[in-house]
């Protein structure tokens, strides 16, 4: 099949672009080549495209960042998707499109299933999800995909972050009196405990989408790499698998960050119709985040 993809050069795209390329003609576009919060430009793109499929991958992802820039937030997220649905419209175009745990309120204890009530609770995800409103009014041929805490090669992230962070302390430690060192301790690294959620490899949720489009699989899933954790346990064992022994990190309260947006408590997303519909489950996390950090090894990065 022949697929637009679009945001193909950030982190998810990157890996959608890697995966899909093996089996159907991937046209790769970005912000260079196309403003998707133009409808000319996104009508123009399908017209001289001439897709079976539309991928958007595109999407402004600062969560922070969005309290902010709440007009631009909601033109990315939301606008674009309406644009790109009104353009796929009556030409049995299909659109696969990228949503967030956070269209939930992390009120729940259990999974949140597909169809449970969203209730964003700030700006990105009331942002995503009036994008999801908006593909959801306009098309009747989409995959809509929610899922969460992404980490891969092209972007930022979390686990990045954290290995950053800890290789800046290191690197200062390194640089001090070997007595001063001692008696300040071991470096440590603040980190929240309180919300939790399912880290997930853009490598494997490429290969869910790739398997989604073989199972012609239509309407809302929910795909993440399997189990879950904290961010706090997430960055305990990045710095295991990486090989860091000599930085603490220590376990805090969200609002000791005082970040602009709030975060869910809870965002663990079910994965049963994703199982159902491909027969296939998504990898633990834990062995994701070791063959990302392989792959970074492998890579140099």
């Amino acid at each position: 099949m022949k697929i637009l993809l679009l945001g193909h050069k950030g982190m998810l795209g990157s890996d959608l672009l890697l995966k899909l390329s093996h089996e159907h003609e991937v046209i790769g576009m970005d912000k260079e080549e196309i403003n998707i919060v133009s409808a000319s430009e996104c009508q123009k793109a399908i017209k001289d495209t001439r897709p079976d499929i539309v991928i958007n991958a595109a999407a402004f992802t600062n969560v922070d960042g969005c309290e902010a820039a709440r007009e631009e937030c909601f033109a990315v997220n939301a606008e674009a998707v309406k644009n790109i649905a009104d353009a796929c419209r009556d030409k049995n175009i299909r659109i696969i499109h990228f949503s967030t745990d956070y269209v939930f309120d992390g009120t729940s204890r259990n999974p949140y299933k597909e169809d449970d009530p969203c209730n964003p609770i700030n700006a990105y995800g009331e942002s995503k999800l009036t994008g999801e409103r908006y593909l959801q009014s306009l098309s009747d041929n989409y995959i809509l995909i929610r899922t969460s805490w992404l980490f891969g090669p092209k972007g930022k992230n979390f686990v990045g972050a954290i290995l950053e962070k800890a290789r800046a302390k290191n690197f200062i430690r390194d640089t001090m009196e070997k007595a001063k060192a001692e008696k300040d301790g071991p470096s440590t690294l603040s980190v929240v405990d309180d919300q939790v959620g399912s880290p997930t490899y853009t490598k494997d949720l490429a290969g869910a989408v790739d398997l989604l489009i073989d199972k012609n699989a239509q309407g809302i899933f929910h795909v993440t790499n399997r189990g879950s954790c904290s961010w706090h346990q997430f960055a305990i064992k990045i710095l295991q698998e990486a090989g860091i022994d000599d930085i603490e990190v220590l376990a805090i309260k969200s609002d000791q960050l005082q970040r602009p947006a709030v975060r869910p408590a809870y965002s663990i997303l079910s994965m049963q119709k994703f199982v159902q519909t491909t027969g296939k489950a998504m990898q633990p996390w834990q062995l994701a985040l070791k063959d990302y950090l392989e792959y970074c090894r492998d890579k140099k990065l």
